[in-house]
């Protein structure tokens, strides 16, 4: 036990509602708008200190809980709601990690199972969304504790501050040897922490690729709505483009023709998203070998492939070494959590997307894990804003990854984050291909959040 180990003490709790400018297509999936769950949590240290943090992230419905079960978002604000009393309820003292873990095994299922019992004809919450829910707690504890010892929140990742190792929360996989006796989660940080990363601008199903494809509906407000102006006016190296994993001809056709325009503008990396639509690992090997024979240059500029299969792979179980053997392939609605991920590695995926909003505690944990077993690694965007932004790009500087991060919130809804981009405006604004994190310093996650001049409404809940 450590004199700093904390346990939450109070909870407010934040909805702010953003809409896109323009619709944000993946998958089978529309997005226009989203609702960002922010939470306030103060915490107590054994010695009797008292500190505060912010946790915040978009609720995700669409991307965490794909289909037409009625009712998904309102079981998800149902189940924060629910995380809220709990966690402002929790007597549970460790570093974040430690306690962060205790929610994740314990906290976090009962409460789902809770509301599952409750008679309210809500639909119940499977897991991905759950950890969607739990994330902004978990954010919040970790800025928190740092603002509580006075330092980053990923430099408090050590014996110094952690009460256990890495051993108490992994295991290797059975072909692997590797001990994690000994070694914290600092210890498979990048040091030290880049102040520039590369962004990745997302290419929804319905973006505009030409000036031939407007119809007249488009904003007018000074944004492009064009993808070769995106990519000049930001510098892009880097394009993800989503794809409907249900028509491989228009799936084949639409990296073509974005294939074409990277070229014409100097972009270097593409790599496919297919939003867990896939049924079956030929979809995606026959797009790639059609590739590789009659567009070499898109071929190779493709540097992995995301997410094509269901994401339940416990269901879902399909080997995917044939395509894992064409080009990385990258785990992100899968990667719940580091067990799943031994699973997925066995089943042929060799590379991790990493996300915020499935809580910090889990992305360091997995990240241990995938670095121990030499997979790949990146940090993918849940559009978002605001707060939310500035700890998913820290989570994408602080772990390092296979090339910089993704990050859209700028490209669907950048005036939501204006009152943040003003003391950020590096994290919000990417400019030759870059997210720029130099004013992001000091304890916490580093938000400086007293400089941000947010005019919050009242929380829908006090605990």
């Amino acid at each position: 036990m450590k004199q700093s180990d904390i346990h939450p003490i109070a909870v407010d709790l934040y909805l702010l509602q953003v809409v896109n400018r323009i619709p944000y297509q993946f998958g089978s999936v529309t997005a226009t708008q989203s609702t960002c769950i922010r939470v306030r949590i103060e915490v107590e240290a054994r010695d009797g200190n008292r500190a505060v943090g912010w946790g915040e992230s978009p609720l995700g419905v669409g991307w965490s809980w794909p289909g037409d079960e009625p009712n998904r978002d309102k079981a998800m604000l149902a189940l924060v709601r629910l995380l809220a009393e709990r966690w402002s309820q929790l007597r549970f003292s460790g570093h974040p990690i430690e306690v962060g873990n205790h929610v994740l095994e314990e906290l976090l299922p009962r409460a789902r199972q809770d509301l599952n019992d409750v008679e309210n004809g809500l639909p119940g919450v499977p897991r991905l969304p759950s950890l969607v829910c739990n994330a902004p707690f978990d954010l919040a504890l970790h800025d928190a504790y740092g603002n509580l010892v006075n330092r980053p929140v990923f430099d408090t990742f050590n014996a110094d501050f952690m009460n256990t190792d890495l051993a108490d929360y992994l295991s290797p996989a059975e072909d692997v040897e590797f001990n994690f006796a000994g070694l914290y989660p600092g210890d498979f940080l990048a040091r030290p922490r880049p102040d520039h990363v590369p962004v990745w601008h997302s290419v929804g199903a319905s973006d505009l690729l030409s000036n031939d494809e407007r119809t007249g509906t488009e904003p007018d407000d000074g944004y492009p709505v064009i993808l070769g102006d995106w990519i000049r006016r930001d510098g892009i190296a880097c394009l993800k483009i989503k794809l409907t994993g249900a028509d491989a001809e228009w799936d084949f056709e639409r990296i073509r023709r974005i294939g074409v325009i990277a070229r014409a503008h100097e972009v270097v990396w593409l790599c496919t998203d297919f939003n867990s639509t896939v049924q079956n690992v030929e979809h995606v090997n026959d797009i790639l070998d059609r590739l590789m024979l009659d567009h070499p240059r898109t071929y190779q500029s493709i540097l992995y492939v995301e997410q094509p299969f269901p994401y339940d792979l416990e269901s879902h179980p399909i080997d995917v070494h044939s395509v894992s053997a064409r080009k990385p392939l990258m785990m992100d609605e899968s990667a719940h959590d580091w067990e799943i991920v031994e699973l997925g590695r066995r089943l042929g995926w060799n590379a991790v997307a990493l996300k915020t909003c499935k809580t910090l505690t889990g992305a360091m944990l997995t990240n241990c894990w995938s670095k121990a077993h030499g997979m790949g690694l990146m940090v993918q965007d849940l559009t978002n804003p605001m707060l939310a932004q500035i700890a998913h790009v820290q989570l994408a500087a602080n772990v390092g990854t296979i090339m910089g991060l993704e990050s859209n919130s700028p490209q669907f809804y950048p005036e939501a984050s204006a009152p943040e981009a003003a003391v950020h405006p590096g994290v919000f604004t990417r400019k030759d291909g870059h997210l720029d994190l130099s004013t992001v310093t000091g304890p916490g996650l580093g938000y400086n959040i007293e400089a941000i001049q947010r005019e919050l409404p009242e929380p829908v809940y006090s605990f």
